[in-house]
């Protein structure tokens, strides 16, 4: 292969209801650590392919996970251009951490569909007007230590079954 081909990359993705019926504990334990707190820590891809986090409010409506930004903030710019995304839940006040530190890794695609953002906003009443990103997952990752003996890591992919890793 000639050196600067770019690889193909697998489109394998699923939205936050395909994830559901497929590890419901696990989703549900993830959905409980987004809802403890209210802002948590987005990772978005500047111009020139370094690395920007922001912080964000995030909603589970309707069997989807999405993103809502104010109009034209860097974080909205940056998943326009790249949509692949990295978000990490709030792991809250000191080192407890209750219920494991969660990150959801994947790509945010922009919804237009005045329809889709009026039944958004009727739900969560963002400002307006705001840009709306419907959330496609690769990879859902729980870690959080077990007995206190064991870290245990629960690695999820579109396709496969919750992987568990533990070390002591």
């Amino acid at each position: 292969m000639p050196r600067n081909t770019p690889r193909a990359v697998p489109h394998t993705a699923a939205d936050w209801a395909a994830f559901s019926a497929a590890e419901p504990g696990l989703a549900q334990t993830v959905e409980a650590r987004f809802g403890a707190f209210t802002h948590h820590v987005l990772a978005t891809l500047r111009r020139d392919g370094s690395p920007r986090t922001t912080g964000l409010e995030v909603r589970f409506v309707g069997g989807q996970l999405w993103l809502g930004m104010m109009p034209d903030s860097l974080k909205a710019l940056d998943l326009r251009r790249d949509p692949r995304f990295a978000l990490q839940a709030n792991p809250g006040p000191g080192t407890g951490m209750g219920g494991g530190d969660v990150r959801i890794s994947g790509r945010a695609v922009e919804v237009d569909d005045p329809a889709v953002k009026a039944a958004y906003g009727e739900e969560v009443e963002p400002p307006e007007p705001f840009h709306l990103f419907r959330t496609e997952l690769t990879e859902v990752v729980r870690t959080y230590v077990e007995d206190e003996t064991y870290l245990v890591v629960q690695v999820w992919k579109p396709g496969e079954p919750v992987r568990t890793l533990k070390r002591t």
